[in-house]
């Protein structure tokens, strides 16, 4: 018997704009079986991601409250999600903030302004292996 594939998605970003471009380059997975969550903040991001074990997270990093390095490292090293794929993106392109990303446990790291279909093609080949349908 197959095990269903965890196909969730979880968008944090405390700018609305981008939290509705990231989800609406990602809707066409919705019809793949892809559910997507979203959050304004660090504490949303949090509580959903310990409800949901997102598989992928595009997290921003500066955010109020509870900064997406925080959460990162909440996810990865709190919770012990290894297998949630944690995908930076922020206007922070500098070569410290990359490595601070990783430190925290960022998989990716994507510098904005981003690239729509990079985001898709990113997201569609962490969610669908080559043994899915």
């Amino acid at each position: 018997m197959k095990v269903q594939a965890n196909r969730k998605i979880l968008v944090v970003d405390d700018e609305a704009h981008i939290r509705l471009l990231i989800m609406q380059t990602l809707e066409d997975l919705e019809e793949r079986g892809v559910e997507i969550f979203s959050a304004q903040d660090g504490r949303e991001a949090i509580l959903i991601a310990e409800q949901e074990h997102p598989r992928l997270v595009f997290l921003d990093v500066m955010m109020p409250n509870v900064d997406g390095l925080q959460v990162c490292h909440h996810i990865k090293h709190k919770l012990q999600f290894a297998d949630t794929y944690v995908v930076i993106l922020t206007a922070q392109g500098q070569a410290y903030d990359r490595q601070k990303s990783m430190e925290a446990g960022a998989d990716k790291y994507i510098a904005k302004p981003f690239d729509p279909d990079e985001i898709l093609l990113l997201a569609s080949s962490i969610l669908f292996d080559k043994t899915d349908d």
